[in-house]
C-alpha cells in the first residue's frame, strides 16, 4: 500500500470516529438553526464531506469538534445565502396587495386585531411552534433567510445586509413584509381556529 493511500485510510478512520462522537451534539446545532429536520442532516453530512476533503488543512491547533463546528457554521451560513439569491416563492397572496388597498390604507379584513391570548409563554406550545415554523416555510425563500439570521441566529441588521449582501432599505423592507405574512398566517391558523 503506498503512503499516500495509506494516509487517506487513516483520514478516514478518524472521520469514522469523528462521526461517532460529534454527529448528536452537531444535528442538533444544525436544527436549532434551521428548524428543518432534513437539511439538519443534510448539512452535517456535508460537513464531515468537507473535513474529510479538506483533512490536510486541519492543523490540529484547535479541537476537532471546534472545527467541524466552524464548517458546520459556514455551511448554515451559505445555505442561507444561497435561499436568498435563489428564492422561492410559494406565497399564497399577491404581495402587500393581499394587506393594504389602492391608497395604501389596510384592508379592513386584513388589518392587525388583538390577539385573545394570554398565554405568556406560547413558544414554550409544541402545537404553536408547530404552525409558527409552518408559517415560517410558506416565506419565500429570501425572506425566510432573512428572518432566521435576525431572529434564530439573532445577528445585527449591518451584518445580515453583508452576510446577503443587500442594502439596509432592502433588509427592513423585507423583514417588515415577512412580518406581514407571518402575522397573517399565524392569525389564521392559530389565533382565529
Amino acid at each position: 500500500m503506498s503512503a499516500a493511500k495509506g494516509a487517506v485510510t487513516g483520514h478516514h478512520a478518524i472521520i469514522r470516529e469523528w462521526v461517532q462522537l460529534y454527529t448528536n451534539g452537531m444535528y442538533a446545532w444544525a436544527y436549532h438553526k434551521t428548524t428543518d429536520k432534513a437539511l439538519a442532516e443534510d448539512l452535517v453530512q456535508d460537513t464531515f464531506l468537507a473535513a474529510l476533503q479538506s483533512f490536510d488543512k486541519f492543523k490540529q491547533e484547535s479541537q476537532p469538534k471546534t472545527w467541524l463546528f466552524s464548517i458546520l457554521n459556514n455551511k448554515i451560513s451559505d445555505h442561507f445565502r444561497q435561499q436568498f439569491r435563489h428564492p422561492v416563492v410559494n406565497e399564497a397572496e399577491g404581495g402587500l396587495s393581499f394587506f393594504f388597498d389602492e391608497e395604501d390604507e389596510w384592508r379592513k379584513e386584513r388589518s392587525p386585531q388583538a390577539w385573545n391570548t394570554t398565554d405568556t409563554h406560547i413558544l414554550d406550545n409544541p402545537d404553536f411552534r408547530k404552525i409558527l415554523q409552518h408559517c415560517m416555510h410558506l416565506l419565500p425563500g429570501n425572506w425566510l433567510a432573512a428572518v432566521k439570521l435576525k431572529y434564530l441566529e439573532e445577528k445585527e441588521g449591518k451584518d445580515i445586509c453583508q452576510d446577503l449582501q443587500i442594502t439596509p432599505s432592502n433588509f427592513w423592507q423585507i423583514m417588515h413584509r415577512a412580518k406581514l405574512h407571518l402575522r397573517n398566517c399565524l392569525e389564521i391558523n392559530w389565533f382565529k381556529k
